[in-house]
């Protein structure tokens, strides 16, 4: 169970420093996620979702 916490907070941290990545690019006009994922709207709505998640998961992780 321990493995699964840690794999899980691994991933949001992945997640959380790809969407402060993707944000950074797009203040120079160029959305990753979109160029990537733009054909299939449901897809990039998901990863938006994912980074969300991530970052309240590693919020609410770090007030324990």
């Amino acid at each position: 169970m321990n493995l699964d916490i840690k794999l899980v907070n691994k991933v949001a941290y992945y997640l959380v420093i790809v969407g402060g990545l993707n944000w950074g690019m797009v203040a120079f006009n160029l959305n990753l996620v979109e160029a990537l994922f733009g054909s299939v709207p449901m897809l990039v709505t998901l990863v938006y979702v994912l980074v969300g998640a991530s970052t309240v998961l590693l919020l609410v992780g770090k007030k324990k």
